[in-house]
């Protein structure tokens, strides 16, 4: 459950899954991928020793000028698409929250004169699937086909991205789908906390209001404002693409350019970069629940620093890794203060957290941010041990390649390392990187990134006996 928390933050306001598990944080999030256990896939090697990935990328550019990552693999014969326009629905005006998610539900309901079924039609005949996700820092386009329709199937997309129908009725049952998804969240204690968290921290910001917007913007949203977002937010400058399976690089530059050379090359400005306002506080929301749902955190690490590797061998320590980490053995394996509790390091675009999350019963979860805050302060002036370090690189270096099992998993991989910007070559080196962390780099980070008077808490629920700074009934 407290997974389904931190990924509901992931889904709610962070990078967008495809990113997420490349930028390190979200990747315990989420599920991993399957082992495959015969390691066929070329570039992967495995031994009991240390877990290698040696995966020959190239970067294609098109004679237009647009860049994919590539890894070209023969072995099943087909070939998948991730890509990402940066921005998302961090581009939204605050009256208007809600519409780049309102437009990307509709990209694949009707385009090139097709209505929804004729499109979707289309696709299966190709047997093509094509799909659009949004988050507050990007547009996510997702695409699969067999290598013998590719042609046909990048062009559906090239429909769906530059001449989409958006269709009234398409667009109002998209909207009655997202307004009743907004409703459910609203009871949801986990986004209700989830939710408090980010606006509290960044108020007045994008990442203030959820990806989907507020039930009052989306129902004033208009055909027009959709019509908006996509001139808008979907451009070549702010796309970043992988591309996995049977197709040489030839072939793939002359596809980028049919499919998306016709987008405009610039979007709009994008937003600022927020430092979070956390105030060490413990705010409570009250809702009619035997357990009280804690989000806690404070100010993270950007990807691109030079401590976020050091920064998330920590966390795995401390929280992130789960079972086995300082904050499982203290409050659940000792105490029995709840059945999980997890962290995660969020290097957003245009904001930065530290989050954890866990839930307790009412009477209890007092005692349970006490000791969050203690073992944030003895993690901060102790660092950790030997032991754990080695135990910690262990488990990362060995859990890596299983990221890389099937096309769309590598291809996810290789567009996140794009939106993190990072250099097409860490995949074979992100190892090396772990492996070279030591207990000085942990010490260092500790001291810098953990802030236990800033670490603040939202509690959803009816807590016994807890002094909140902010109590909303």
């Amino acid at each position: 459950m407290i997974r389904s928390i931190l990924a509901a933050a992931a889904a709610c306001l962070l990078v967008s899954p495809l990113s997420a598990s490349a930028a390190e944080p979200a990747a315990p999030v989420g599920e991993r991928p399957a082992v495959r256990q015969d390691a066929e896939r070329p570039g992967l090697q495995q031994d009991r020793e240390r877990s290698a990935i040696d995966l020959e990328i190239v970067e294609v550019v098109s004679p237009g000028g647009i860049t994919a990552w590539l890894y070209e693999d023969h072995t099943i014969p087909i070939v998948t698409l991730e890509g990402s326009f940066r921005g998302g629905a961090a581009l939204d005006p605050m009256d208007r929250a809600g519409a780049t998610a309102l437009m990307a539900s509709l990209l694949d309901k009707g385009a090139g004169g097709m209505d929804a079924t004729a499109f979707a039609a289309a696709l299966e005949e190709l047997a093509a699937s094509v799909s659009f996700s949004v988050t507050a820092d990007g547009v996510s386009v997702s695409m699969s086909t067999l290598a013998e329709n590719m042609a046909g199937s990048f062009d559906l997309l090239r429909l769906a991205l530059t001449d989409p129908a958006f269709d009234e009725q398409a667009l109002e049952r998209s909207r009655a789908r997202q307004l009743a998804m907004l409703r459910d969240e609203a009871s949801d204690p986990h986004r209700i906390a989830t939710r408090a968290f980010w606006s509290g921290a960044f108020p007045g910001h994008p990442y203030a209001v959820p990806p989907d917007g507020l039930p009052e913007t989306v129902e004033a949203l208009t055909r027009e404002d959709v019509v908006a977002r996509h001139e808008q937010t979907l451009s070549r400058d702010r796309l970043r693409l992988a591309v996995v399976g049977a197709i040489s690089p030839e072939e793939l530059a002359s596809l980028l350019d049919e499919t998306f050379g016709a987008l405009p090359a610039e979007g709009p400005p994008l937003p600022g970069v927020a430092e979070a306002a956390v105030d060490g506080g413990v705010h409570v929301i009250e809702f009619p629940i035997p357990q009280s749902v804690v989000v806690f955190g404070h100010g993270g690490i950007p990807r691109d620093d030079p401590d976020f590797i050091p920064a998330y061998v920590l966390d795995h320590i401390l929280g992130g890794g789960g079972f086995g980490s300082r904050l499982t053995e203290e409050l659940r394996e000792k105490r029995g203060l709840t059945y999980g509790i997890y962290t995660a390091l969020m290097p957003n675009d245009f904001g930065q957290l530290y989050l954890g999350s866990f839930s307790s019963a009412n009477e209890r979860v007092r005692e349970a941010i006490d000791l969050v805050r203690a073992e944030w302060e003895r993690a901060a002036r102790e660092g950790v041990t030997p032991e754990e370090l080695d135990a910690a690189k262990r488990y990362l270096t060995g859990a890596y390649p299983l990221r890389f099992d099937g096309n769309a998993q590598i291809a996810s991989q290789l567009l996140g390392l794009q939106v993190a910007g990072l250099d097409i070559d860490y995949v074979n080196e992100r190892n090396d990187l772990v492996e070279a962390v030591t207990l000085d780099d942990i010490a260092r980070v500790a001291t810098r990134l953990l802030d236990p008077e800033a670490l603040s808490f939202v509690v959803v629920g009816q807590p016994e006996g807890l002094e909140a700074s902010d109590r909303v009934n």
